[in-house]
């Protein structure tokens, strides 16, 4: 039987009826609508072979069960059996406590799939895009044969991905999303998906887990505060790009940098010279806190080279585009506000928030941002230099090259939100 008489198995469901007034979330489901629609199946299993897909689970088997997948299916009328059902990103609900979504891929599901499972998985069930996917042998076979050439599952990087319902494109919540932008088009994730499941409830927990040693709902909070507070930026790296704003100020234009220099090696002896001094309080007198001669030079040699440093960052934002000519960083706290609109969106993931408290992470974070920066220029490239001063180490990398490509599609591409939201 012909692919386009009914993908090798059965004539299920057949070409789409039209949907009036239905609008598709996001292009994938439009592209599965419009394969469907015109009968042509392999484009449509090529899309299903390309698309996160996701599956019902009870919250609490997947946290007992690590590793562990467990198939609930349906009756289906339509087929007059059971199936198992599987969601594009765009048709999740938004999450809830129970059940939790996890996230697989066609390829996955043509492995573990045995004889006594149900004979069909249908992709989106009950909307204009949904597919009834026969599972028999020859049925897999397909499955394994459109998802071989998939290196990566899923949305492509460094691609703006919309969704065009369930998902703010104006607005406060939109800006705040769009704060976290870099990391989302970097990850291949919806930019505006407020209602955020990722690469689903597991694997969101296990990378909180892994790079932020997040577990627990208290630990989520406590992080999430802190980000909103730039409080995981680097003391020095603050210290020293306000020295130099202020200076700016001061004299009205460029500062050198060994003025710079020398300007911050005054200020931290000065403050040495300070803290040593007795104060007098309401307690009585306070005994100074002197700093040995060996590590007050320590210091003012740290500074002098993290101000190299930053300049030799700048020099090369200025070179690719990042930095206008002249132009420079005036503060890094744009590193802490991007990850805290990410926090926000991962915190609900893993189940650690609700949606409301997610949602109000992410409108402070981009309250914070509008405040302390003037356009998305000017706060991406603070956030590029906070990313590069923490994992960078000054080799101009993979992780300076991928934010610089992620900046680069950001401010250029005509769907990117920091293209379509103003500046307020």
């Amino acid at each position: 039987m012909s692919l386009a008489a009914g993908h090798e198995e059965g004539v299920l469901p057949g070409p789409a009826a039209s949907a009036p007034g239905w609008q598709a979330p996001s292009a994938v489901e439009r592209g599965l609508y419009e394969a469907k629609a015109r009968g042509d199946w392999p484009a449509y299993y090529d899309l299903v072979a390309r698309a996160d897909l996701y599956m019902m689970q009870s919250r609490a088997y997947t946290d007992a069960s690590a590793g562990s997948t467990r198939f609930h299916p349906y009756w289906n009328p339509q087929t007059q059996s059971m199936c198992l059902a599987v969601y594009t990103g765009g048709m999740l609900p938004p999450p809830v406590a129970d059940p939790v979504y996890n996230c697989y891929d066609l390829g996955w599901f043509a492995q573990v799939w045995n004889q006594d499972d149900p004979p069909y998985l249908v992709v989106n069930p009950g909307s204009p895009c949904e597919g009834v996917l026969p599972a028999g042998p020859q049925g897999r076979a397909l499955w394994q044969r459109h998802s071989a050439p998939v290196e990566r599952p899923g949305l492509a990087r460094d691609v703006v991905h919309t969704l065009e319902v369930g998902g703010p494109r104006t607005g406060p919540v939109a800006f705040g999303l769009a704060v976290g932008a870099h990391i989302n088009v970097r990850n291949g994730r919806y930019w505006n998906s407020m209602a955020y499941h990722g690469c689903g409830y597991r694997a969101e927990k296990h990378t909180l887990e892994h790079w932020w040693g997040v577990t627990t709902r208290t630990e989520w909070q406590e992080t999430q505060e802190q980000l909103l507070r730039a409080g995981m930026v680097s003391g020095p790296w603050e210290f020293v790009l306000q020295l130099r704003r202020s200076m700016a100020l001061d004299f009205a234009g460029p500062v050198d940098i060994d003025h710079w220099r020398r300007a911050a090696a005054t200020v931290v002896r000065r403050r040495a010279e300070a803290s040593a001094e007795p104060r007098l309080g309401a307690d009585g007198v306070t005994p100074g806190s002197a700093v040995s001669a060996e590590e007050l030079e320590g210091q003012v040699t740290g500074l002098k080279r993290l101000i190299g440093r930053i300049a030799r960052y700048e020099a090369r934002f200025r070179a690719d585009g990042l930095l206008p000519e002249g132009g420079f960083v005036r503060s890094v706290e744009a590193w802490d506000y991007g990850r805290a609109s990410g926090m926000a969106r991962w915190g609900l993931a893993a189940r650690l928030c609700s949606l409301q408290e997610a949602e109000a992470a992410v409108v402070r974070a981009g309250r914070l941002v509008q405040v302390n920066y003037r356009s998305w220029e000017d706060f991406s490239a603070a956030y590029v230099l906070g990313r590069c001063l923490h994992f960078d180490e000054e080799e101009f990398g993979e992780w300076y090259e991928t934010v610089l490509a992620t900046h680069r599609v950001l401010t250029s591409d005509p769907a990117s939100p920091w293209r379509t939201l103003a500046w307020k």
